[in-house]
């Protein structure tokens, strides 16, 4: 991660609070800290504001489910440096915060990589650990390699979180394997959220996972945040009939009651804008976590990469599994930087205002940071100032510019 020390203290601009967007507004920063915004009329007496401008100053934004780019992969990167050049290529396009995210694997392959990312996070390089999966339905295993997927087993989740040392965000699990509960207690214990994906269930198993996390973490005094989430819907889920709602629907009416919070991969490949805008209309921004899923090619040109155990081609910007007879096979995550992901959806109706919440506010309340995640006095500096078309100008993170 490379950053420099020097950074203005007043910024002016359209600013993007999480309720309105301040037509000509500053920010006002003292060394890692937000000490004021607000419209400029208003400044504080004693400060000078700069210069109107016609960019738009947003948040840092909050990447909860994100398994590389720059070229590496976190369930691949065997060093710290691999692990901190995926971050930086997400950092230096306004992701000021980063969950790293690791895919099914065997178990010494995930224990040692938590290790690793465990490093990483105790340096600053990314914000905490997902692990998506192995307790997985293999009939929904989207890019992900079967033959490792697992049963519910507490006892590995406990040595999984016990490599994190404090740093275990999340884990996806189908609420239909042998040993789910279990699995969802334990993650609990460990102070993790657990998410609900890649799923074949019925719609009444999730709803009793739904129903059943949400009270463990009720009573937990070590909960990041008082809601699970649900590993990007749609994707890796049944499809929704009208005689069998499987988990899209239950998904939904959790996240309706307040009690969940679902994740989006809004880069125009994964879901189409309908869905993403009807998903805003149900839910509201409040329930929704904008997130990349990105793997390795992130930010990269076309061509071959891998992600865990799975080989995957690059195509017109779409990452595919590349099947055994050499052809395009699922989904393998996503190529797009967060801002990205804010762009299309905005573009394509969302307002600016609720989508900079779903991209950096809601996803901050789930990892339980109130450090980050607004543009708000006493937050941490992190800044991401964006052109007319929302194209990145300039990233502060702590009061620090990225560069």
């Amino acid at each position: 991660m490379t950053e420099h020390t020097a950074s203005p203290s007043l910024l002016r601009g359209r600013v993007v609070t999480p309720s309105t967007a301040i037509p000509d507004g500053v920010v006002v920063i003292e060394g890692e800290r937000l000490a004021w915004v607000g419209p400029a009329e208003r400044l504080p007496a004693g400060l000078t504001a700069p210069a109107p401008s016609d960019l738009t100053l947003l948040p840092g934004l909050v990447d909860l489910h994100c398994h590389g780019g720059g070229g590496t992969s976190f369930p691949d990167a065997g060093t710290g440096a691999e692990v901190a050049r995926a971050a930086d290529e997400h950092l230096r396009h306004g992701t000021t915060t980063l969950v790293a995210s690791l895919v099914t694997a065997p178990a010494d392959v995930l224990l040692a990589r938590t290790a690793l990312l465990a490093d990483a996070a105790d340096a600053g390089v990314v914000a905490g650990i997902h692990l998506e999966g192995p307790f997985l339905s293999a009939d929904r295993c989207g890019a992900q390699n079967p033959a490792d997927m697992l049963a519910g087993d507490p006892a590995l989740v406990r040595s999984i979180a016990h490599a994190a040392r404090g740093h275990l965000v999340t884990m996806t699990v189908a609420p239909e394997v042998d040993g789910a509960h279990d699995v969802l207690e334990a993650l609990v214990e460990a102070g993790a959220l657990p998410s609900i994906g890649h799923t074949d269930a019925s719609a009444e198993q999730v709803d009793a996972a739904a129903d059943r996390t949400f009270d463990l973490l009720a009573a937990s005094d070590a909960a990041r945040s008082e809601r699970p989430t649900a590993t990007h819907l749609f994707n890796g889920m049944r499809p929704v009939h009208h005689r069998d709602p499987g988990p899209v629907t239950a998904c939904l009416a959790a996240a309706a009651r307040g009690e969940l919070v679902v994740e989006l991969v809004a880069d125009g490949t994964h879901l189409a804008a309908g869905t993403v805008r009807a998903v805003f209309d149900l839910l509201g921004a409040d329930s929704i976590a904008l997130v990349t899923d990105a793997m390795a090619a992130a930010g990269m040109p076309d061509g071959d990469y891998q992600l865990g155990p799975m080989a995957v081609r690059v195509a017109d910007g779409v990452a595919r599994i590349v099947t055994e007879d050499g052809h395009a096979g699922a989904i393998a995550g996503g190529t797009a930087h967060l801002l990205d992901v804010l762009r299309f959806v905005v573009t394509h109706g969302v307002p600016l205002v609720e989508a900079v919440r779903a991209a950096a506010t809601t996803p901050a309340t789930v990892l339980g940071r109130r450090d980050v995640g607004a543009l708000a006095a006493g937050r941490r500096a992190d800044v991401l100032v964006v052109d007319a078309a929302l194209q990145p100008v300039r990233v502060l993170r702590a009061g620090r510019q990225v560069g």
